[in-house]
């Protein structure tokens, strides 16, 4: 067999696979984005992403990736020598705080050990010293793509509340977005940050803020320059569904299918999907006698899993077999992780048999590279499955919000 034959695994956190119906949407011809049809989808694709955030606020749709979401969300609310107290969970944190500094900003970047999120605790005392409250913005990575660490967004919220610090707080939901729970009204966040690419199951390009009054009143003497990231460039004509420069039009049509397939799920299905296949996957891991380098369970994520190899191994000749084997795409290590991890997506558009699938073709890629390891991981993550099958209660269908 050839390793071109079939259909290619591409199990990297993101981007992810994108279903046939969203491709569909997305082929539609383009359309005026100065006319009356353009006007309705804008309105419907605007309204839609709320739910998905769930915030009643605004959420700002740039033609962009989540780094230029990234830069949206500081460039709109501080401005030349604010301080900003960021946490070092990963490559992605690591690499939005040296935006940051990039952007003229001063970063106090708490240290972790790539293992864990960002402790809540720490983060409170650091704002208890700050009586003078020069810290003017709580930066924090909710999923960190390169570890397969979630942080906890809610108690980040709560140890901020605790010292009444006015400091703004910003999300990054990039990897976590529609496959996490995430509730950016509930846990206070002034900005959110997202990607098309991930959990909406789309192309990349797209990139999000939604925005808290907070913020918005902060971007109104924000002194950091900005044009193409300018908040109110853009909401000043989304209230009527269009944009101030060139959208990504036929994206907008594939979120606007994303958010209907989506809402159709139930997002609290979609989660609970999430979760399922997330410890699935752990259990092979564990079987197979690896170790996920996430160390506290109540920070596993459920969009990805990280695995180590053992000492003396090189994950990048394990991914480079199973692409060459199997046509498998696994995602590499980054930052201080590589060659060390490889990283297994299971977000998206994804089912337990592709995850049977996922796991099969890890666990013949360890035999084939000579990893030790043991056999039996795919019976173990199947054994799960097949006990939470026949204990799942189907939902009821739910209503799309979008016709």
């Amino acid at each position: 067999m050839s390793a071109d034959d079939g259909r290619h695994f591409l199990q990297i956190p993101g981007p992810t696979n994108v279903p046939d119906r969203i491709l569909r949407a997305i082929e539609r011809p383009t359309i005026d984005h100065r006319g009356p049809e353009f006007g309705r989808l804008g309105l419907e694709v605007l309204e839609g992403i709320r739910e998905i955030f769930k915030t009643l606020g605004s959420v700002v749709i740039f033609p962009s990736s989540g780094t230029g979401a990234w830069e949206a969300a500081l460039v709109n609310t501080l401005s030349p020598g604010d301080r900003v107290l960021m946490y070092e969970t990963g490559h992605f944190a690591t690499l939005w705080s040296q935006m940051a500094q990039k952007l003229g900003l001063e970063v106090e970047f708490l240290e972790g050990d790539w293992r864990t999120g960002a402790d809540p605790a720490r983060i409170e005392a650091r704002l208890a010293e700050d009586s003078a409250h020069t810290i003017k913005a709580v930066a924090i990575v909710h999923n960190e793509t390169s570890t397969g660490v979630a942080s906890r967004i809610g108690e980040v919220r709560r140890a901020i509340d605790n010292t009444a610090h006015p400091a703004l707080f910003m999300v990054d939901t990039i990897s976590s977005l529609a496959s996490i729970d995430y509730r950016h009204d509930e846990w206070g966040v002034d900005v959110t940050v997202g990607g098309s690419q991930k959990g909406l199951m789309l192309p990349p390009g797209l990139g999000f803020n939604a925005v808290s009054d907070k913020a918005r009143r902060a971007s109104k003497s924000a002194g950091l320059p900005r044009s193409y990231w300018d908040w109110d460039a853009m909401l000043g004509v989304n209230d009527s569904g269009y944009f101030p420069y060139t959208p990504a039009t036929n994206l907008l049509y594939g979120l606007r299918e994303a958010i209907i397939m989506l809402l159709e799920a139930g997002l609290d299905h979609v989660f609970a999907r999430h979760a399922r296949h997330a410890e699935a996957t752990r259990r092979a891991v564990r079987a197979w006698g690896c170790e996920v380098l996430a160390t506290n369970p109540a920070e596993y994520s459920s969009s990805l899993t990280a695995v180590k190899v053992p000492d003396g191994y090189d994950a990048d000749v394990l991914r480079s077999i199973i692409l060459e084997r199997f046509n498998m795409s696994l995602g590499n290590g980054l930052g201080i992780l590589a060659t060390k991890v490889f990283r297994i997506g299971h977000l998206g558009d994804f089912n337990d048999l592709m995850l049977a699938g996922t796991l099969a073709g890890v666990e013949m890629g360890l035999k084939v590279a000579d990893i030790p390891c043991a056999s039996g991981g795919v019976a173990a993550a199947l054994d799960y499955l097949v006990e939470e099958a026949r204990g799942e209660t189907q939902p009821s269908p739910k209503r799309p919000a979008l016709a």
